[in-house]
């Protein structure tokens, strides 16, 4: 499963989103294109009267109410906009209505995946914010978390904007760490290994301290080794995977770690016989003693009123970055502005308001069980969330938190290295320095590709 794959299974919770049943008429499906002319005049409430289409991929009922009402917040404060909303969009439909044109080209478009805001900016499929933002007085150092306005850019291009997030951390049961008598969370990755060996029951199908393998949940290349901080790329854009030393250091934790847990073989069996994510979570079942998630499993854990004490803390981090504890790794929704928008002034109106109204996204946070997307609502005292949520709304705060930079090709470099982790723990590849650096030619060749269309 690419890493795509698992944004979008997490972007939508409890339920894969529904494909929506749109007639498009589409145009040649051109690689670029300049901006459409439309309407990028104001858009006060004495302007003409305008309606906007705006595709989203919320489909559960709480998150419809949520984002329904945001819409009537929004409309409320400009009378002279309507907003046709349309619900459970797909990624795939996404990228189809990119090329559309007329009636059928929705206007603003947010989307579960942010591999895809590296395919939207180099393309001009979503125009850039900047300019806008700039006119409006909008500064996005100092209002958005920084991790996520790295995610909804690329090469300076803001094509996209942060819609709430999700932000990563450690869940651990606190009944097993006092059985175990560890009085406080792993800070680093050392003490993550110690604990989850002391965690362990025999051969840990009853308990097991810690699944390290790559295809666990939420457990992979990307969000494991994004707290080393790695440098993905070179300065010319070229992979840099080989080059790096955290990934050596992030796969032989891993190898040595698995050892200490009975193996491969023998982990992989648990791993499959664990059930669904949400339906049957391991580490909600009582099955493992601690595992990286992000901050909707709070919500997840209180509706299924588990029978053992659990809390959060940020994931650890590499021994030798000891001090940057308290970073983790964040992703989230995007949304942007299509260019063949006819009504771009008043698509924008929508976009800031979405993006940076505090009372809106607080409600929207507070509703959906997500992380804020501004500085000035994670520090809100309207949001009315969990105590175990705090981490999480900390992380996001944190200058150190990482992300994955956005590229022309999507997720082909998160998916290549994520393939790499599983070859290597299997044993179907066995020289690290080797698998890295074909991944970089892989990743290279992909990116070549990707831009000569």
């Amino acid at each position: 499963m690419s890493i795509a794959q698992l944004a979008g299974r997490r972007g939508r919770r409890t339920a894969a989103a529904l494909a929506v049943a749109a007639s498009l008429a589409l145009t040649a499906a051109a690689c670029t294109g300049q901006p459409n002319s439309g309407s990028q005049g104001s858009t006060g409430s004495n302007d003409k009267p305008v309606t906007i289409t705006f595709w989203h991929g919320w489909s559960q009922p709480n998150e419809l109410a949520a984002i329904n009402a945001n819409i009537a917040g929004f409309e409320k404060l400009h009378p002279n906009i309507h907003v046709k909303a349309v619900k459970a969009v797909s990624a795939d439909t996404i990228t189809q209505g990119m090329r559309a044109t007329g009636a059928n080209a929705p206007d603003v478009v947010s989307d579960f995946s942010t591999t895809d805001v590296g395919k939207f900016c180099s393309t001009g499929a979503w125009i850039d914010l900047n300019p806008l933002m700039k006119k409006d007085g909008i500064d996005p150092a100092s209002t958005f978390s920084p991790a996520m306005l790295n995610y909804t850019q690329y090469k300076g291009d803001q094509c996209s904007l942060p819609l709430l997030g999700d932000a990563y951390g450690l869940y651990y049961n606190v009944d097993m760490f006092k059985a175990a008598g560890i009085a406080s969370p792993p800070k680093t990755f050392s003490e993550l290994a110690a604990d989850a060996v002391k965690l362990t029951k025999g051969d840990g199908s009853q308990q097991l301290g810690y699944m390290p393998v790559w295809d666990y949940y939420e457990q992979n290349t990307g969000y494991v080794g994004g707290q080393f901080n790695p440098t993905y790329f070179t300065a010319d854009g070229k992979s840099n995977l080989a080059a790096d030393p955290a990934w050596p250091a992030l796969f032989s934790w891993q190898k040595d770690l698995i050892g200490k847990l009975g193996g491969y073989a023998h982990l992989e069996k648990l791993r499959t016989g664990y059930g669904d994510e949400f339906a049957a979570n391991a580490f909600d079942k009582g099955k493992v003693a601690m595992q990286m998630d992000g901050e909707w499993r709070v919500a997840n854990l209180q509706q299924d009123k588990v029978s053992f004490n659990w809390a959060t803390a940020p994931f650890p981090v590499p021994d030798d970055k000891a001090s940057s504890y308290g970073m983790g790794f964040q992703t989230g929704t995007v949304i942007g502005i299509n260019r063949n928008s006819q009504q771009q002034a008043a698509a924008w109106e929508f976009v800031k308001y979405m993006t940076t109204d505090t009372t809106a996204l607080v409600t929207f946070a507070n509703a959906i069980d997500n992380v804020p997307s501004t500085l000035a609502a994670l520090k809100s005292p309207d949001l009315k969330l969990p105590s175990q949520f705090q981490t999480f709304l900390n992380v996001a705060a944190n200058s150190g938190s990482v992300t994955q930079p956005a590229t022309p090709d999507g997720d082909a470099y998160v998916t290549i290295l994520q393939n790499l982790g599983l070859d290597l723990q299997s044993g179907k590849q066995t020289d690290v320095a080797a698998g890295l650096k074909k991944a970089d030619t892989d990743i290279d060749n992909s990116l070549a590709q990707a831009s000569t269309h």
